[in-house]
């Protein structure tokens, strides 16, 4: 975990040599911590616009296609190919801002803030994640019921059917931990960071854009702003994607496997 210094909002780009924690140090070759992100973008506007671009294409397509995006791959059920359809969209995402950070020098490492050096490093993470999916998800799942989320019928296309579907859903949980907490809460919470100079703005704008980005959702994209808008917070405290990470996999495994066995 990164140390917490006087007057600063979110991150830079350090050295991990010049980072120490009571408990742990912190192993990648590059890491951001909180000072001078207002000067530090990850990228330019246009390369925020390529990024984005394939997520609002999803949206739209996963509300007109009452689902998950789907681009009909041959050889696949309808639910698989749009597993399939979602991991490319994820990964093409995580390829922009791996070519953006290798651009200026620097690994992914350097927006999830580094790895798990100890068990017990990642076992404190672990509980963090538990603790917040304790408390985010009843918040989050009334605020979606609320919404008419239980009356959507585009969720119900989503859960797996069949122990093959289960098993690539799991992996696309996976894929999502990282991907999504990649490009939301790292490079977005980044990009508007430095661009505006306020942190809270940043989260702000990063949880619109992840809510807007699940328009199968409806309405209830407002609870799945919600999410971000924590999950944003919870990076600015932790100073680490890694609890966040944690969470929405846990979530999303969790969610599948229950729905599975329903």
């Amino acid at each position: 975990m990164i140390e917490n210094e006087e007057n600063t909002k979110f991150l830079r780009f350090v050295s991990p040599l010049e980072l120490q924690h009571e408990e742990e140090t912190v192993t990648s070759s590059a890491v951001i911590t909180a000072r001078d992100t207002r000067q530090q973008p990850v990228a330019p506007w246009w390369h925020t616009v390529l990024v984005l671009a394939p997520i609002a294409i999803g949206s739209i397509a996963s509300a007109y296609q009452h689902g998950l995006p789907n681009a009909s791959l041959p050889g696949l059920t309808h639910r698989l190919s749009s597993y399939f359809t979602v991991l490319v969209e994820e990964w093409l995402g995580v390829l922009l801002v791996w070519l953006a950070l290798r651009r200026r020098g620097f690994a992914v490492g350097a927006l999830v803030s580094g790895r798990w050096p100890t068990i017990r490093a990642f076992l404190r993470d672990l509980g963090l994640a538990v603790g917040f999916m304790v408390v985010v998800i009843p918040t989050v799942g009334a605020l979606a019921y609320l919404l008419g989320a239980n009356a959507n019928r585009a969720l119900a296309n989503i859960p797996p059917k069949t122990l093959f579907e289960l098993l690539v859903f799991l992996a696309l949980a996976g894929s999502a931990e990282f991907a999504e907490e990649l490009v939301f809460r790292g490079y977005l919470n980044q990009q508007f960071s430095a661009w505006t100079g306020s942190y809270s703005i940043a989260v702000i704008l990063q949880g619109m854009i992840f809510g807007l980005a699940h328009g199968f959702y409806g309405k209830a994209m407002l609870a799945v702003m919600v999410q971000g808008w924590l999950l944003g917070l919870l990076v600015y405290w932790r100073k680490s994607l890694r609890p966040g990470m944690l969470a929405h996999g846990l979530q999303d495994s969790i969610g599948g496997i229950v729905a599975f066995l329903s």
